[in-house]
C-alpha cells in the first residue's frame, strides 16, 4: 500500500477496485476473444466518474490530478488491460495536450466529447516515421482560408472507434514553406477525406483497434490547429509534452497487468500441491515471488512519483519527462518478467487460454514498444541526466570534414 495517499485518493482507489474486480473482470476474457471495444465498460466508467478526471472543472471534469487518474489505470488494469487504456486515453495524451493549449472552443469540444465517453486518438506515427517522429510525411498545406491535410499515419490506437483525432502534419504556408509541425483536430465520419485503411491485427490487447488512417484532401479551418504559445517553430516539442502523461498511463497498465499476474501466481501458488505439499513451500517458487513482489513495489513507486510530478492537478501541466521514462522503461519490462514468471507458477494451466495469465503475458508485450520505445526512452533519460541533446541521426555525429 502506498502510504502518503490521501484518504480522498484511497477512496477513488478503492472504488475503482471494486468495479474492476467485479463487472470489468467478469468482461475481460471476452473482450479479448472478440477483439471488440467493450463499450458497456466505457459506460461503467462514465458513471463511476473515472472518465474526464483529469479536466478541468470548468469544462465538466472533476479537476484532478495524475495520480487520482493512475489509482484507477492501476485498479482496471489488474482485471482488464484494455479498460486501463481507455481510462488512460480519457485524462492523459490527446486530451492532455488540448486541455493544455488548445482555444476555449477547442478545450471545450474535447472535454464534452471525451465526457460523453470518447476516446481521443493521438496520431502521429507513420509506416515510415516511427520512432523518429520529426520525418512524418503527413503535411498541411494552407490553401485561402482552409488547411488541406493529406498523408497516412499507422498504430493509431482507438482507430475505428475514436471519433475525436489530433493529427500531427507537417504545416505548409501559401508559398509552400514549411512553418514547422503542428496538431489539428478533426471528428471521424464528420470531417471529409478522414479514413480508416485497416485495423491491424495484434497479439495483445485486442479490445482496443490499431488501425492505419489516411488523410485525403481533408479540409479542416485554421480553428482546427492546436496552437501551443511558442508557435510551430517550438510548437511540436511543446505538444509532445502530452506523452509525457501518456506514457505514465501507459507504465501504469503496464504495472496493473504485472499486479493482476503476480496476486492470481501467489494465490495459485497457495492452492496447487505437488509431492504431497502447497508448491509455495519450494524455496525456488518463493525466491520467484518475492523477486516478482519486489519489482512490482519499486514499479509502483516510480510511477506514482511521475505521476505526482506533475503537481496536484493536471490543469496545463505535464509529468516530468525524465521520470516519465523512467517510470514506463522499467515497469514495462517489469511487466514482461512478472506476468511470465507468473505464467511459471501455472505450469501448463497458465500456457492455456482459459486462464487469464496469458492473455496478461501477451497483453504486457506491448509496452517495451508503444508510446515510446524502451530503446529511445533510455536515450531520453540519458539525455536529461546529462544536460544534452543526444541527436540519433547519423550527420549528429559525423565530423565535418577538413577542407
Amino acid at each position: 500500500m502506498h502510504t502518503s495517499l490521501t484518504p480522498e485518493q484511497e477512496r477513488l482507489r478503492d472504488r475503482a477496485r471494486e468495479l474492476a474486480s467485479g463487472e470489468v473482470a467478469a468482461r475481460a476474457a471476452e473482450v479479448d476473444r472478440t477483439e471488440e471495444y467493450p463499450w458497456d465498460n466505457v459506460d461503467r466508467l462514465k458513471d463511476a466518474g473515472f472518465i474526464g478526471m483529469t479536466i478541468p472543472k470548468a469544462y465538466g471534469g472533476q479537476g484532478l490530478g495524475y495520480l487520482e487518474a493512475v489509482l484507477a489505470i492501476e485498479e482496471m488494469s489488474k482485471a482488464c488491460s484494455v479498460t486501463g487504456r481507455i481510462v488512460v486515453e480519457t485524462n492523459m495524451g490527446a486530451i492532455s495536450a488540448v486541455m493544455a493549449y488548445g482555444s476555449e472552443e477547442q478545450k471545450r469540444l474535447a472535454a464534452g466529447m471525451v465526457l460523453e465517453g470518447d476516446k481521443p486518438a493521438i496520431c502521429i506515427t507513420e509506416p515510415e516515421a516511427g520512432s523518429s517522429a520529426g520525418e512524418m510525411t503527413t503535411r498541411a498545406d494552407r490553401r485561402g482560408n482552409r488547411y488541406v491535410i493529406n498523408g497516412k499515419k499507422h498504430w493509431i490506437t482507438g482507430g475505428g472507434v475514436s471519433r475525436l483525432h489530433l493529427i500531427f502534419a507537417k504545416v505548409y504556408d501559401e508559398n509552400g514553406v514549411e512553418e514547422g509541425i503542428g496538431g489539428f483536430l478533426a471528428i471521424r465520419d464528420e470531417t471529409e477525406g478522414l479514413r480508416i485503411v485497416k485495423r491491424e491485427p495484434t497479439m495483445g490487447l485486442r479490445g482496443i483497434p490499431e488501425a492505419e488512417i489516411a488523410f485525403e484532401e481533408m479540409e479542416v479551418p485554421p480553428s482546427a490547429l492546436v496552437m501551443p504559445p511558442r508557435g510551430l517553430k517550438k510548437g511540436f516539442a511543446d505538444l509532445m509534452n502530452a506523452y509525457n502523461s501518456q506514457r505514465v498511463g501507459a507504465a501504469t497498465v503496464a504495472l496493473g497487468i504485472a499486479e493482476g499476474a503476480y496476486n492470481l501466481a501467489l494465490d495459485w501458488s497457495e492452492k496447487r500441491e505437488q509431492f504431497g505439499r502447497p508448491i509455495n513451500e519450494f524455496q525456488g517458487l518463493q525466491w520467484k515471488l518475492a523477486d516478482m513482489s519486489i519489482q512490482i513495489a519499486a514499479a509502483q513507486a516510480l510511477v506514482y512519483k511521475a505521476a505526482a510530478s506533475a503537481g496536484p492537478t493536471a490543469d496545463g501541466r505535464f509529468p516530468d519527462m525524465v521520470m516519465a521514462a523512467q517510470a514506463k522503461v522499467f515497469t514495462s519490462e517489469m511487466a514482461i518478467r512478472v506476468t511470465n514468471d507468473a505464467l511459471q507458477i501455472f505450469g501448463a494451466r497458465g500456457y492455456s487460454r482459459n486462464n487469464p495469465v496469458e492473455r496478461m503475458v501477451r497483453d504486457a508485450r506491448m509496452f517495451t514498444i508503444g508510446g515510446g520505445t524502451a530503446e529511445i526512452l533510455r536515450t531520453v533519460v540519458a539525455s536529461g541526466i546529462l544536460g544534452k541533446k543526444l541527436p540519433q541521426t547519423r550527420d549528429g555525429y559525423l565530423k565535418p570534414r577538413p577542407g
